[in-house]
């Protein structure tokens, strides 16, 4: 099982569509006894959270957003916790949106040592 997601911070690493996270959004991961859950902002989202649990190298999990036009956005995810060769950790999403239609696949990873992650 790849290290504790407590305290780590998340860059997606390609944008999605218009309204949904991108290469600004930032994750602010928080993990304890199989429980997790992260803030997120940037791009095109003002708030969001995300609230699940981990089994394993599985998270599953609910999310929600308030996004910069004003609406907002709900959905579900899974995803994979992998460990990189470099020690970072790349969480690969499959997410469905609830509030909406879409669904689609995305690629979260701890930004390289010594990049910009403002």
């Amino acid at each position: 099982m790849a290290r504790s997601l407590d305290g780590l911070l998340f860059v997606p690493v390609a944008d999605q569509s218009p309204g949904q996270v991108g290469r600004q959004t930032r994750f602010d991961y928080h993990e304890q006894d199989g429980r997790i859950w992260a803030e997120y902002r940037g791009g095109d989202v003002v708030m969001g959270h995300l609230v699940g649990t981990r089994a394993g190298d599985t998270l599953d999990f609910r999310y929600v957003q308030l996004r910069t036009d004003g609406t907002t956005a709900s959905g579900h995810c899974t995803s994979l916790v992998t460990a990189l060769p470099d020690g970072r950790l790349r969480l690969e999403e499959t997410w469905t949106w609830e509030s909406q239609p879409g669904s689609g696949t995305s690629v979260v990873e701890e930004p390289e040592r010594g990049r910009d992650t403002a």
